[in-house]
């Protein structure tokens, strides 16, 4: 992987992650400060936007590192930190399918299955994606 790969899969993974974990925060965890209010806090909107909007930088980054990283060494047998990027490589589709079916599913029933699977996905994914990097340098 080339040092802009690099920049690039750990800049778009912060900028997701940290949108994604805020709006999450703000979605479920922050109070309404009034009881008519649609959303919990007034910025909530915002990095709801900001989430849906820097998702396709992640799915550039994956996709410009998928062949010359992930496939390479899938491919190859390589060793090294396998089980750390298997992991990521896994959790990648279900993470970005479950995000896109999640704006449009027709039922309550169906939107909530996609943000369990979403959420749940994507906090092993970004737990792995601290974790991956890190065993590099070790």
């Amino acid at each position: 992987m080339t040092r802009a790969q690099a920049w690039a899969i750990h800049a778009s993974n912060l900028l997701v992650g940290v949108s994604g974990l805020i709006y999450g925060w703000m979605r479920y965890f922050a109070q309404a400060q009034d009881e008519f209010s649609v959303v919990n806090h007034p910025w909530q909107p915002a990095w709801q936007h900001a989430h849906v909007l820097l998702a396709p930088l992640l799915v550039f980054s994956v996709g410009l590192v998928w062949s010359g990283h992930i496939w390479k060494r899938y491919s190859n047998g390589h060793k090294t930190h396998r089980k750390s990027g298997l992991a990521l490589a896994l959790l990648f589709f279900p993470m970005l399918v479950s995000g896109y079916a999640l704006q449009i599913s027709a039922t309550e029933t169906w939107r909530e299955i996609w943000i369990f699977v979403h959420l749940a996905t994507s906090l092993v994914w970004l737990l792995f994606g601290v974790i991956h990097p890190l065993l590099r340098r070790s």
